[in-house]
């Protein structure tokens, strides 16, 4: 049987035909070239989610996600698609799970407790707060703060990913990739936003800056970082979300003024 034409044409082009001359066959022939992404980025992100969220829904949101990056990427700017493709599969996967509603309201409370207490006492202090201040703040123990942050870890997942504001699809991280000419109000949120995580980022211990280094920047998976580390998967899993959460809270404060800008 004779190989379909696209599966014989470069990735260049495929993305000229599909780009230049609306090739549908071209476009499905980049979907069935990179489909393996959604494959890869769902199994990463699977590992970190409650039992119950299944595995085809990620990798049907996955999906959605490739193709929107199939149609908005821009193969003359020189970008590496890969990159670019992984942040958009994640989003959808990500926006797919919000929809679906799958942290409980009582673990959403809690993890915006933990960011508001993060950010009040680091504002406060200038520094990064510690376990034992973070207990004080919200008058609970070390070990029931153990408990809520292996319970919000699983609202952690992504969070980067989650869109700057409730009605628009751009994202924290979807800022870092320059897939459009954008317009002096968005170069202005795009200054802003990269400010504020830089700061939030210093404010990490040298532990959680490396976790999220590891996983959001070499895209491993937090088992892989555990062997890195030489920690448990536990432990990885609690440095992500207080990570996660220190860089909610410095980026909450300014929230306001973000979108007043």
């Amino acid at each position: 049987m004779a190989e379909p034409k696209s599966s014989k044409l470069s990735h260049y082009d495929l993305w000229c035909r599909w780009k230049e001359e609306g090739d549908t066959e071209a476009k499905k022939g980049l979907i069935e070239k990179y489909i393996p992404l959604v494959d890869y980025v769902s199994s990463r992100m699977a590992a970190g989610l409650p039992k119950n969220v299944s595995k085809d829904d990620l990798v049907s949101n996955g999906s959605m996600g490739l193709i929107d990056a199939i149609e908005k990427f821009d193969h003359l700017r020189g970008l590496q698609f890969e990159t670019y493709a992984s942040w958009r599969i994640r989003g959808s996967i990500i926006d797919g799970l919000r929809q679906g509603d799958w942290v409980p309201r009582s673990v959403r409370d809690k993890a915006k407790k933990m960011e508001d207490a993060y950010a009040v006492l680091e504002q406060r202090n200038l520094r990064s707060a510690t376990d034992e201040e973070i207990c004080s703040y919200l008058n609970i123990t070390d070990k029931e703060f153990q408990q809520m942050l292996q319970e919000v870890a699983v609202a952690t997942v992504g969070s980067l990913e989650e869109p700057i504001r409730e009605e628009d699809a751009e994202t924290r991280m979807s800022l870092l990739v320059d897939d459009k000419a954008q317009s002096p109000e968005s170069k202005v949120h795009e200054t802003y936003l990269k400010d504020s995580l830089t700061a939030g980022i210093d404010k990490l211990t040298p532990k959680e800056r490396t976790v999220v280094s590891l996983f959001y920047y070499e895209d491993l998976s937090l088992s892989e970082i555990a062997e890195v580390m030489s920690l448990s998967p536990s432990r990885i899993s609690q440095l992500h979300s207080k990570a996660i959460l220190r860089l909610r809270g410095a980026l909450g404060k300014h929230k306001d003024q973000l979108l007043q800008k």
